[in-house]
């Protein structure tokens, strides 16, 4: 579960986001980091100075430093935990709907459905990280990019296990529709469009020539 994840479902992050509470002593590392990633996830990454972080951490500066040479190691190693904790939980997905990929991808938009619905739901780390630094060489967008890539690159090998004549194209529409939800459920969440997830994405492969179920 990841830190989104974690505060959508007011849920304790740890099972498979690497964090370390409730599974034994706490290095100063995962302290740091765990503290980090609530303040960036809830408050926004430039809103979070080291100083706060220190101080809800209860770690020193030299300390924090130790582990984390800069503010945007800090950002990039956040963005790293979110990423492998999001694929966790798609990999454990695709487990349990093996050959099956219709059935997996519906499975897919409706726990990113559910997450958005959540009471404490923030958005998408890697948009609002990407959103708050715009420049294309700055180390955490790259994690973001990287992530949404992979997304794409998932979602088309998906269609294209489902008979879609051109997967990449169809691809891209069903990632348009789960950004759209992410960003729209910041602002609106359970009232918000991302309960249409499903449906669109079944009318998206039905035009495209591939039967959904209903």
């Amino acid at each position: 579960m990841s830190r989104a994840e974690a505060s959508a479902t007011g849920s304790k992050p740890g099972r498979s986001s690497g964090s370390s509470r409730g599974a034994g002593p706490v290095s100063v590392r995962d302290r740091v980091l765990d503290t980090a990633a609530d303040l960036f996830y809830r408050e926004g990454v430039r809103a979070v100075g080291v100083d706060l972080i220190v101080e809800r951490s209860g770690v020193a500066k030299t300390s924090l430093y130790r582990h984390f040479a800069t503010k945007d190691d800090l950002v990039v190693a956040f963005l790293d935990r979110e990423d492998i904790s999001y694929w966790t939980r798609w990999d454990e997905i695709a487990a349990r709907t093996k050959n099956e990929p219709g059935t997996e991808l519906e499975a897919h938009l409706r726990w990113i459905a559910h997450d958005i619905a959540g009471p404490k739901y923030r958005g998408c780390p890697f948009l609002n990280v990407a959103t708050e630094f715009p420049a294309a060489d700055h180390p955490a967008r790259a994690v973001a990019a990287k992530h949404k890539a992979e997304l794409r690159r998932r979602l088309a090998a998906l269609t294209a296990q489902m008979g879609a004549r051109k997967p990449g194209a169809l691809a891209d529409q069903i990632a348009l529709l789960i950004d759209g939800a992410y960003v729209n459920g910041q602002l609106l969440g359970k009232k918000g469009s991302a309960q249409s997830l499903v449906p669109a994405a079944r009318v998206l492969m039905s035009a495209t020539g591939i039967i959904t179920s209903p």
